[in-house]
């Protein structure tokens, strides 16, 4: 199916495409831009239809559905027979399209009839996923993703399915047949919102903060208990997590229309003078006057599709004499609270001002320490402060906070400095001796105060931690973690957070959030049909390199070069910056490409050993070297790179969705009442024959095992050492049970492996292996169970 096919629209139908000349299309073509309801109203903009599209990675339902089902989710009045009458009365000669039309009418009322919680926001959107999710009756993911390509470089094609065309009865009922299938899947209210209730919990738990940590990919709660432990960093470790319980500082700002203020169909009783409904005007003066002063008059506000605003933060310490002690202590908590909040996934840098603007880092702890003791003779801060706002920046959305004593704001230079600057001068935090943080924010050239925070300093830093002492033989040298491999005899889960995904020479690889390449495959073949789901094509992935020094911003390119190593190329449109980075060697070199006045369109992509800078349809385009320092230069353009690039695009859509949920955060690990293996909150238990995974523990523990960093020791000996990437090894204190891993992630099917044998989900089976296939059932008994029953005949029971 094409472009013009999948977005037609044909008379006597219920939507048809309209213009609102008002509202620019950020892709360039304005016309068509708004999908309505002829005689009804506006069911939504096309840039919001494109981005709901986008979201639907299990593949696109029938445009009319989609429509349909997005209509039913709006507020205000909504009527389905009204919508729907004349193609009923068009099309309706035979029973096939008026029973449709009937069953679509039903369903649409449950939908309708949600609460708006489930119906606003990014749970409109897992509402939609939801329901189209669990029907086959939908694009291929790939026919989809070539759809939204072909869009996205010619969007104009749009104005051609603008044109209306006769729809047969057919066709009505093929476009709408798929309500058929949602009316016997849901055919309650209660039964989709039974199917939405763990889903948005899942989608919460990633965009926000994770309430259950054993689900959580985060290393930022590690940090924290670094600084804790560490007698130098224990008083600004010890405060952070106090500071997160009551922080508002906002981590992400979204645009207006995020917000539930309603569609073009909708009125409101308050608005700007320009959105008032004309009508209003023709009041007499006194009537007029009235209607708005008792908030009578009627205005029109139109939905923006939802975008958010990706800004960098810059935060500023106040190292001056005045800011020493205590005052620096929750300078540098609540910075540190601010870069690691959970929420946060913004850019941030940190500038210690003193006599000098000196660049800080403080995501080590050796860093911490080195930067607290960083002290100006000043008592005055405000010439580093004015050199900082008169230097030029450009940065996007630039978002400055500056730390300081209380006492400092009442020093006339710094507040002619503060009032000069407080456009750009987002957030004022100030700090006391007595533990109170006060936090205040610019606001059309006024300032607010936001929030107060009152730490009790005596309380918090009650316990602090006693140098090392001397570690045992059993424990790791300086109190480091004890090491783990690269790789494992079975594959790591594959994250769901990533960077990029890239298809080079036939092989799929992924540069994720914690910035690892790596590589992960498809595969349709399995060696027992009968146990696991026929379905699933994705497969677990294996490191190739760890700490990658990369921004995780822009696009991105993967190559190699003669010697074998990987090279990534990265393109930043809003800062006019080309880079390549050898990740095997750390060789990297940069292009300012401001004059070459690349389009805004171009996407960055490998074809033929080069980088290319490229769209289709243009005459010239920009070839990036792989072997040596970054150069770019313009070429002729190819078709050949442009089918590549669908290709390729189509190929690595089928990666979506194929992400796990790792357990990184382990906490307690121990043995439950039921003899099975407890990790934080979850038991590792049989659900069905040669399938396990991790659930819900319901049980007491007996046996817990002490902890040291990542190992944890069982009273006989056997230890289970984690890998915060999705691994478990279990090594006994019985020789006779040989080392074992065991991947760790929730929900999905398990997998257990030694360095010879493998049974499990077929998920973590390496592509070429020589591990011995043994069903899973026989592997558990032979190690896990054998594991446990050691340590509670030989340790001892807590």
């Amino acid at each position: 199916m094409d472009i013009n096919q999948y977005f037609q629209s044909y008379e006597n139908y219920f939507w048809e495409w309209t213009t609102d000349e008002d509202v620019p299309d950020e892709s360039g073509y304005h016309e068509n831009n708004l999908i309505s309801i002829p005689n009804i109203g506006p069911i939504a903009y096309r840039a919001y239809v494109i981005e709901v599209l986008k979201m639907l990675k299990v593949g696109f339902p029938s445009f009319g559905s989609l429509l349909l089902t997005l209509y039913a989710t709006q507020d205000g009045y909504i009527n389905f027979n009204d919508a729907l009458a004349p193609t009923k009365n068009f099309y309706g000669d035979g029973d096939a399209v008026k029973g449709i039309v009937n069953i679509t009418v039903d369903f649409l009322e449950r939908v309708k009839s949600l609460d708006k919680v489930y119906k606003k926001g990014q749970n409109r959107i897992t509402l939609l996923q939801t329901l189209f999710g669990s029907v086959y009756l939908r694009l291929s993911s790939g026919n989809s993703e070539l759809i939204l390509g072909r869009y996205r470089k010619r969007p104009h094609k749009i104005g051609e399915s603008a044109v209306k065309k006769y729809a047969t009865p057919n066709f009505v009922y093929n476009d709408l047949r798929i309500f058929e299938r949602l009316n016997q899947i849901f055919p309650t209210t209660q039964s989709i919102i039974d199917a939405l209730q763990g889903k948005i919990d899942d989608l919460e738990l990633e965009d926000e903060i994770a309430e259950d940590e054993a689900t959580v990919e985060s290393g930022g709660d590690d940090f924290i208990q670094e600084l804790i432990e560490e007698p130098k960093t224990f008083q600004v470790g010890s405060l952070i997590k106090r500071i997160w319980s009551g922080l508002k500082i906002p981590m992400k700002h979204l645009s207006p229309g995020e917000q539930p203020i309603g569609g073009v169909s909708d009125m409101t009783n308050k608005g700007e003078l320009h959105r008032m409904l004309l009508s209003e005007f023709a009041n007499e003066d006194e009537v007029f006057m009235s209607r708005i002063a008792n908030n009578e008059a009627l205005y029109i506000q139109r939905e923006i599709p939802p975008e958010e605003n990706i800004f960098e933060r810059i935060i500023l310490i106040d190292t001056s004499l005045k800011n020493w002690g205590k005052p620096k202590v929750l300078s540098f908590a609540s910075t540190i609270a601010i870069i690691k909040h959970p929420k946060a996934h913004t850019e941030c840098k940190v500038f210690a001002l003193g006599k000098n603007i000196t660049p800080m880092s403080l995501d080590k702890v050796e860093e911490v320490v080195e930067n607290l003791n960083q002290v100006s003779g000043l008592l005055d801060v405000s010439p580093a402060l004015d050199e900082f706002f008169k230097k030029e920046r450009s940065e996007k959305d630039l978002e400055v906070f500056f730390v300081t004593n209380e006492e400092n704001l009442a020093n006339p230079n710094l507040q002619k400095v503060i009032h000069e600057n407080r456009d750009r001068l987002k957030f004022i935090v100030t700090t006391s001796a007595n533990g109170e943080l006060n936090f205040y924010k610019h606001h059309n050239g006024a300032r607010k105060h936001i929030q107060k925070i009152m730490l009790p300093l005596q309380e918090l830093w009650a316990n602090p931690p006693k140098k090392k002492a001397t570690q045992n033989n059993n424990a790791q040298k300086n109190g480091s973690k004890t090491p783990v491999p690269l790789n494992y005899p079975v594959l790591f889960p594959t994250p769901k957070s990533r960077i990029a995904t890239f298809l080079y020479e036939g092989e799929f690889y992924i540069l994720s959030n914690k910035k690892q390449l790596l590589r992960t495959y498809l595969s349709d073949n399995y060696y027992n049909k009968n146990i696991y789901v026929s379905s699933r094509i994705h497969r677990g992935s294996e490191v190739l390199v760890e700490n990658i020094s990369i921004k995780p911003k822009g696009q991105f390119a993967l190559a190699k070069d003669k010697q074998g190593s990987y090279i990534i190329c990265q393109y930043q449109p809003d800062k006019k910056l080309l880079s390549k980075l050898n990740v095997i060697t750390g060789e990297y070199s940069d292009l300012n490409v401001t004059g070459q006045n690349i389009p805004l369109n171009f996407n960055l992509i490998y074809f033929n050993r080069n980088f290319y800078l490229h769209e289709d349809g243009f005459p010239m385009i920009f070839k990036i070297n792989i072997e040596g320092k970054i150069s770019i230069e313009q070429v002729e353009n190819n078709e050949e790179i442009s089918r590549r690039f669908i290709r390729n695009t189509a190929e690595l859509a089928r990666l979506h969705n194929g992400g796990e949920n790792i357990l990184s955060n382990f906490g307690i690990i121990g043995i439950n009442e039921a003899q099975e293996l407890v990790v934080s909150k979850l038991a590792l238990s049989r659900r069905f024959d040669n399938v396990y995974n991790f659930n819900k523990n319901l049980m007491d523990l007996d046996v817990i095992a002490s902890q040291n960093k990542n190992k944890y020791t069982f009273g006989d000996g056997s230890e289970i050492i984690t890998d915060t990437r999705g691994m478990l090894t279990f090594k006994s204190s019985n020789k006779h049970i040989s080392t074992f891993y065991i991947p760790s992630t929730q929900y999905g099917y398990l997998a257990l492996a030694t360095g010879k044998d493998f049974g499990g989900s077929e998920y973590y089976l390496p592509k070429n292996t020589q591990l011995k296939i043994k069903e899973m059932d026989e592997m558990y008994t032979d190690y896990m169970k054998n594991f446990i029953k050691h340590i509670l005949d030989y340790g001892t029971k807590n």
